[in-house]
C-alpha cells in the first residue's frame, strides 16, 4: 500500500484505502474531561438560561456585564493549559463547551470562538515558551481578549495577496496596514496578524509572517462595529496599524512561514466553528418540535403529518452526523500525529451547511409565524448564514478538499510513470511496480458484492447490521479513487482550473466521511446498549445513507462528463457580457 497508515483518512479515501484503525472504535470523552466539561456545561445552562438573545440582537452589541459573565464563568480560558491559568480542555472538551454555548446565544459563541479557536490559538501552536508565559494568563481570564487578522479589503481567500506589511528595523518591525472584519477588533488587546515581511516581485508573492501584535504597543486604532446581517452583538471591525512597533520577539513561529500559521490556526479553529453549528442545530430542533406538537392543523398536531415528519426527521438525522463528524475529527487532533485538515474543512463545509438548512426548515415548519421579528427564526436564519463564510467559504474549503485529496494520487501516478520507465532494464522490479498497480486498479473494477471472491474488505470492525452500508462505502471508495486517477489523467496540472469538477469529487469524499463517522459511531452505540436500544441510531444512519448514496451516485456521473458544465458556464457567460439578464418577455 503506498499509502501512509499514519496519514490523513481523508487524503486516503482517494487513494482507495480506508484506514479503519482511524475510525473504530468511535472515540468517547475521557472520565477525566467528562468531569470537568460536565459542571462547565451546567453553569452556562443556568447563566445563558437567562440571556435574552433578541434583546443583544436588537441592541447590536453586548453590554460590559455579558463580557464580565463569561469572564467569571471561566470561558475565555477553556482551552489554555492549567499551568497558564486556564482549564487545559482537550479539543473534545472544548468542542462539547462551544456546542452548549451555541445553543443560547450564536453571538456569544462566535465572540469566545474567535478568542480561543483563532485569536489566540497560533501563541498554544507556534509560540515558544516566554510568549506563552507572557499573554495566556490573561488570555485565561479574559482581561485580555484576542482577535485574528488575516482578511483585508482587497486579501479574502486569497491569503497571499495581502497588503499589511511589516519592515525589519534592528529588533523590531514596523508594521503598516489594516485588517477588515475582525471579530473582537475593537475589544480585543491581543492580536494575531499577518503582514508580508518581503515585498511582492513579478515573479512571486512576497512572504508572510505571523506577528503577535497587543493594543499597548502604540499605533493600532479600530472602525465602527459593523452594521450586521446575523451575530450583530459580537463585535466586528476594521482594525489599523500606523507604523506599530512590533518587537522581533513576537513573531509568531518563523519568519516567513506565515502562511503555515494561519492554514493551521484555522485548521483547529474549523473544528469549534463545526461543534457551534450542532449546538445551533439541537436548538433549532427543539424549537421546530415545540411549535409543530403545540400546533394544530385539520384538528391534528403538525407532528402527526408525514411531510412534517421527514423535515423533523431529516433535521434530526443531519444533526447526528454533524455531531459524529465533529467529534471524529475533535478526537483525532487529541490524539495528534496525523493529518487532520481535509477531515477539519470537510466537517466545516458539512456542519455549516446543516444549520443552514435546519434553520430554513424549522421557519418553514413554523409557517408565517417563523417570519415574524418577534419569534426566534429569522435570527436563527440571519446568525446560521455566517458559517459558510467564516474560515474559508464552502466554495474555497470545496476546492482545497478535492485538491489536496487529489495530491498525493498525482504524485503516485507522476511517480509510477517515472519509475516504471526506469525499471524497463530490471523485470524484477518493473514487475512488482505493475503488481501494485494492477492491485490497486482491480479494487476499483472489484464490487465489494463479489465477495469472498473479490476484494478483501478494508473495513471490519462495523457491527453486522450495517453489512449493506459498509459495503456500499467500500465499492464508494475505490468509485472515487478511480474518478480521481481519470480526472488527473485527463486534466493533468490543468486540474486546479477544473472547478466544478474538483468540487463534485469534494462532495463525494464529504458524504463518506460524513458516512463513515456515523457507521463507526452507530456501532458504537450498538455495541454499548444492544441492537434494540439502538434502533433510533440506526434509522438516523439508514436514512444518512441512502441520501448521501443519490449525491454520491450523481457526483460520480458529473466526474466522469455526463453534466452541463459546459452549458453553465455559457449562460453564466452571456449573462456577465449583458450585464444580467438579456430576455424580457416583451420582445
Amino acid at each position: 500500500m503506498p499509502f501512509d497508515p499514519n496519514a490523513s483518512f481523508g487524503k486516503s479515501l482517494f487513494f482507495g484505502e480506508i484506514l479503519e484503525d482511524q475510525l473504530f472504535p468511535y472515540p468517547g470523552m475521557t472520565r477525566d474531561q467528562a468531569e470537568l466539561v460536565a459542571p462547565i456545561c451546567e453553569t452556562i445552562d443556568r447563566y445563558m438560561g437567562g440571556i435574552d438573545s433578541r434583546k443583544l440582537d436588537r441592541e447590536g452589541e453586548f453590554p460590559p456585564e455579558v463580557l464580565q459573565s463569561l469572564r467569571e464563568i471561566g470561558l475565555f480560558g477553556l482551552i489554555v493549559p492549567e499551568e497558564h491559568g486556564g482549564l487545559g480542555l482537550s479539543n473534545s472538551g472544548y468542542a462539547r463547551v462551544m456546542q452548549q454555548v451555541s445553543m443560547y446565544d450564536v453571538s456569544i459563541a462566535v465572540t469566545l470562538g474567535a478568542h480561543s479557536s483563532i485569536g489566540f490559538k497560533g501563541l498554544l501552536l507556534f509560540g515558544n515558551e516566554a510568549q506563552k508565559r507572557r499573554y495566556l494568563p490573561k488570555l485565561a481570564t479574559g482581561e485580555t481578549i484576542a482577535a485574528f487578522c488575516l482578511t483585508e479589503p482587497g486579501s479574502g481567500s486569497d491569503a497571499f495577496s495581502i497588503k499589511t506589511s511589516a519592515r525589519r528595523d534592528g529588533d523590531f518591525y514596523i508594521l503598516n496596514g489594516q485588517k477588515l472584519w475582525i471579530t473582537n477588533g475593537g475589544i480585543a488587546d491581543f492580536y494575531t496578524v499577518f503582514a508580508k515581511t518581503t515585498p511582492d516581485t513579478p515573479d512571486q508573492k512576497g512572504k508572510i509572517t505571523a506577528f503577535i501584535v497587543t493594543r499597548d504597543l502604540g499605533g493600532i486604532t479600530h472602525g465602527p462595529h459593523e452594521d450586521k446581517m446575523g451575530i450583530r452583538a459580537s463585535n466586528t471591525t476594521a482594525v489599523y496599524f500606523d507604523n506599530v512597533r512590533v518587537p522581533a520577539a513576537n513573531v509568531l513561529g518563523e519568519e516567513g512561514k506565515g502562511f503555515k500559521v494561519a492554514m493551521s490556526i484555522l485548521n483547529h479553529g474549523r473544528t469549534g466553528l463545526g461543534a457551534g453549528a450542532v449546538g445551533g442545530q439541537r436548538r433549532l430542533l427543539q424549537l421546530a418540535i415545540a411549535h409543530a406538537t403545540e400546533r394544530k392543523q385539520f384538528g391534528r398536531p403538525l407532528t402527526s403529518f408525514s411531510k412534517i415528519k421527514e423535515k423533523l426527521g431529516r433535521m434530526a438525522t443531519n444533526l447526528y452526523v454533524s455531531e459524529s463528524l465533529c467529534y471524529i475529527v475533535s478526537s483525532t487532533i487529541d490524539r495528534g500525529g496525523v493529518d487532520y485538515s481535509v477531515e477539519g474543512a470537510a466537517t466545516k463545509v458539512f456542519n455549516s451547511e446543516a444549520v443552514w438548512n435546519a434553520s430554513d426548515e424549522a421557519l418553514q415548519i413554523a409557517g408565517g409565524m417563523g417570519y415574524m421579528r418577534e419569534q426566534p427564526y429569522e435570527q436563527a436564519v440571519r446568525d446560521a448564514r455566517i458559517n459558510r463564510i467564516f474560515e474559508g467559504t464552502n466554495e474555497i474549503l470545496r476546492q482545497y478538499i478535492g485538491l489536496t485529496g487529489l495530491q498525493k494520487p498525482g504524485e503516485y501516478l507522476k511517480g509510477f510513470g517515472k519509475e516504471l520507465a526506469s525499471s524497463l532494464t530490471d523485470p524484477i522490479k518493473g514487475f512488482g511496480l505493475l503488481r501494485d498497480y494492477a492491485v490497486r486498479k482491480a479494487r476499483q473494477s472489484v464490487p465489494m458484492q463479489a465477495v469472498p471472491y473479490g476484494r478483501t474488505p478494508q473495513i471490519t470492525k462495523a457491527h453486522p447490521a450495517l453489512q449493506e452500508q459498509v459495503i456500499y462505502v467500500e465499492d464508494a471508495v475505490q468509485s472515487l479513487a478511480a474518478v480521481a486517477e481519470s480526472s488527473l489523467r485527463k486534466h493533468g496540472r490543468n486540474i486546479v482550473e477544473q472547478q466544478l469538477l474538483v468540487g463534485r469529487i469534494a462532495d463525494i469524499a464529504i458524504d463518506l466521511l460524513a458516512l463513515c463517522a456515523a457507521l463507526a459511531r452507530t456501532t458504537r452505540i450498538i455495541e454499548q446498549r444492544g441492537l434494540e436500544k439502538a434502533k433510533n441510531e440506526l434509522s438516523m444512519t439508514y436514512t444518512f445513507y441512502s441520501d448521501a448514496r443519490t449525491r454520491i451516485r450523481s457526483n460520480l456521473r458529473g466526474s466522469t462528463g455526463r453534466n452541463n458544465d459546459d452549458a453553465i458556464q455559457h449562460v453564466a457567460d452571456a449573462a456577465v457580457a449583458a450585464g444580467g439578464y438579456q430576455n424580457d418577455f416583451m420582445k
